[in-house]
């Protein structure tokens, strides 16, 4: 990493502040933001998983200036204390070289321009910086000679349509510094922080203490949605033997929470090979202090893996099952109108004989009709009584 100076900082749309403020300043100013913020009702731009608005979270980090012209978060940390957050991003580097502080920058959706402004500073790959801009890159974790670089996906489930939301965050991770890449509003950068607050004991660990609040948020949002899928695929579950039919409500949910595990797979198989390269000793990321809580996150990634595995078959015995069932209620409809068609041709067949324009016995007289409507009704009564015991009916 050099030791320069970044660009002179320009202004960026955010909450205004002094250039440097105590953490106790921020947090009565975040407080105000907040609330200010909660009447606004729901950003332009969308919003966090959580619902917040993303322009507004996390109000105390927002940077005051930045020469990125995207907006910018800053916390530093001194000796395990949380000493600035909001600060310039110019001012980073009066801090890199100091190595008792430990800097976190996030960024909200940047180009490439804003990346490259702090590519030289950071000493970050031009590589690992392209995987940053680009969407849609797998969940993974790659080495550079000065940095790591971490992709990995946030996950929101919505429970009335099953739809699976995603949220693409990139990481680069130095020595002294953790430097986050939002590419949307979706993750809820302010939860995050929630959790670094958390633990303020951890502090001391440096930058594997923020790798690990934001590897665990991660993790926890996938576990979130595998446990609200299992919930939604019981409930279909007992929809398949609901006494009223939901044939198409049940294949069409089936096929949705599909979709949705397959889409999950892809985000949290990844992340088993990811957590576990983080906790190699070579890295030097993860002290044998924090081992404990990484192991911890490993075994959820393990379990939410698994889980979606199980999952994916449950609802493809689900599809089968729903099928079967359609199957067996159209033979039992099927059985049950053949029957009274049966029944049906008795009497048919009794006036049709009847009907004929030739004499028969009782022709003309009263009896002949009296015959022939007791007979019709004693052999319908006899099939319908053999049907029944014999389940057709």
């Amino acid at each position: 990493m050099t030791g320069q100076h970044l660009d002179q900082p320009s202004p960026v749309p955010g909450p205004p502040g002094p250039t440097r403020t105590s953490v106790q300043d921020h947090s009565r100013a975040e407080s105000e933001r907040n609330n200010g913020a909660a009447g606004s009702g729901e950003a332009a731009d969308g919003t966090t998983f959580s619902g917040r608005d993303p322009a507004t979270v996390a109000a105390s980090a927002i940077a005051d200036s930045s020469p990125t012209k995207c907006q910018a978060r800053t916390r530093l940390y001194r000796r395990g204390e949380l000493e600035l957050e909001g600060f310039p991003v110019g001012d980073i580097s009066d801090y890199l070289g100091d190595e008792s502080c430990v800097i976190w920058l996030d960024l909200r959706d940047p180009d490439r321009e804003d990346l490259a402004v702090l590519s030289d500073e950071f000493g970050l790959h031009p590589v690992a910086v392209e995987d940053a801009v680009q969407e849609h890159e797998r969940p993974k974790l790659d080495r550079y000679r000065s940095h790591l670089f971490l992709a990995a996906y946030g996950v929101h489930l919505d429970t009335v349509t099953g739809e699976l939301s995603t949220s693409e965050l990139a990481a680069f991770i130095t020595e002294r510094a953790l430097i986050t890449v939002r590419k949307d509003d979706g993750l809820d950068i302010g939860a995050v922080l929630d959790y670094w607050d958390a633990s303020p004991d951890l502090a001391k660990f440096g930058v594997g203490y923020l790798l690990y609040g934001l590897i665990d948020n991660i993790v926890d949002s996938h576990f979130a949605a595998v446990q609200t899928l299992d919930d939604t695929i019981e409930d279909l579950e007992d929809r398949l033997f609901s006494d009223k039919p939901q044939d198409r409500e049940v294949q069409r949910r089936s096929f949705e929470l599909r979709k949705s595990l397959v889409l999950l797979r892809r985000v949290v198989l990844p992340m088993r090979e990811v957590v576990n390269s983080l906790m190699r000793r070579d890295l030097r990321i993860v002290s044998d202090s924090l081992q404990p809580y990484y192991q911890d996150v490993y075994d959820h990634v393990l379990r939410a893996t698994e889980w979606t595995e199980s999952l994916r078959d449950l609802v493809t015995t689900i599809l089968e099952t729903n099928l079967t069932i359609q199957g067996n209620r159209m033979n039992v409809i099927t059985k049950k109108v053949t029957s009274w068609a049966a029944i049906v041709a008795v009497p048919t067949f009794v006036t049709g004989f009847y009907g004929m324009n030739v004499p028969y016995p009782g022709f003309g007289q009263r009896w002949g009709v009296v015959f022939a409507s007791v007979f019709m009704i004693v052999i319908a009564a006899v099939l319908y009584v053999i049907f029944r015991r014999r389940d057709w009916l």
